[in-house]
């Protein structure tokens, strides 16, 4: 790997200097409509228990620790500056589909659907989404964790030379899915969207399941930034940036190293 500085070019690229960089932005907007809606709609009992607490969890816990491999891919390769736009994307993408489910929610039904239907079922499956208390799950859970598991992962980067890959991904998920489900769990279970003697069962099996899909989707990981990599030509380096999730102003360019 050369150690010269390297800047992307711009023509042919979408996303400024990046050609890849905006379609996975909306790959993890996806990720995160699914994994929310799935959140509402359902709580899965897969049948067994971990020392006696049963491993029940929501249904967005299938799909939510994808997020957290992008995120990872994200960071590692465009940088922690990079995937703070996209972290604050996805934030305004959770608000707006909530938005719309609350506007739903609140429109007059037509007579036929309401037969087959109705408002009831509506409000028990999707009406979740616009319950203020899943909304304000979602979106501190989903903000600490993801800000924490890419501040981890950049700084771990930087300290490791840039080695050690599955290390880096697997210590940053552990912190950052440890505080979103501290935080979507409890938030959920205090403003009364899951019972409150819900809390360890559903915030220990969301920690686990999701740590679990990161550790099994490692391969995947290194494939997705080994081929990012290559197309854009860069490795991201944030050294001497600003850390703080609420920064507007642009900081000076991370180093980036090219892959040649």
């Amino acid at each position: 790997m050369s150690l010269q500085s390297r800047t992307a070019e711009t023509t042919g690229r979408s996303g400024g200097s990046y050609r890849c960089l905006d379609l996975v932005m909306v790959y993890f907007a996806a990720v995160l409509i699914l994994s929310n809606v799935a959140s509402s709609a359902k709580i899965v009992d897969p049948g067994f228990s971990l020392f006696g607490i049963p491993l029940a969890f929501d249904g967005g816990t299938i799909l939510f620790p994808l997020s957290y491999v992008i995120g990872d891919v994200l960071t590692e390769v465009y940088g922690f500056r990079a995937s703070r736009r996209v972290i604050w994307t996805g934030f305004a993408v959770l608000a707006l589909s909530s938005a719309v489910f609350f506007l739903l929610q609140n429109l007059p039904a037509e007579a036929a659907w309401e037969t087959y239907a109705g408002s009831a079922a509506y409000d028990a499956i999707l009406g979740g989404m616009s319950h203020g208390g899943i909304v304000l799950a979602s979106l501190l859970g989903y903000w600490t964790g993801e800000f924490s598991n890419s501040l981890v992962l950049s700084r771990m980067k930087v300290a490791m030379k840039g080695k050690y890959l599955w290390m880096r991904t697997l210590g940053s998920t552990l912190a950052g899915e440890l505080a979103d489900s501290l935080v979507f769990v409890g938030i959920a279970c205090l403003t009364g969207v899951f019972g409150r003697e819900l809390f360890i069962t559903l915030a220990l099996t969301n920690y686990l399941f999701k740590c679990a899909v990161e550790a099994l989707m490692t391969p995947v990981t290194y494939a997705a930034v080994g081929r990012l990599k290559k197309i854009e030509g860069i490795d991201t380096y944030d050294v001497g940036i600003s850390f703080n999730p609420f920064r507007t102003k642009p900081d000076q360019p991370a180093p980036r190293r090219g892959c040649s």
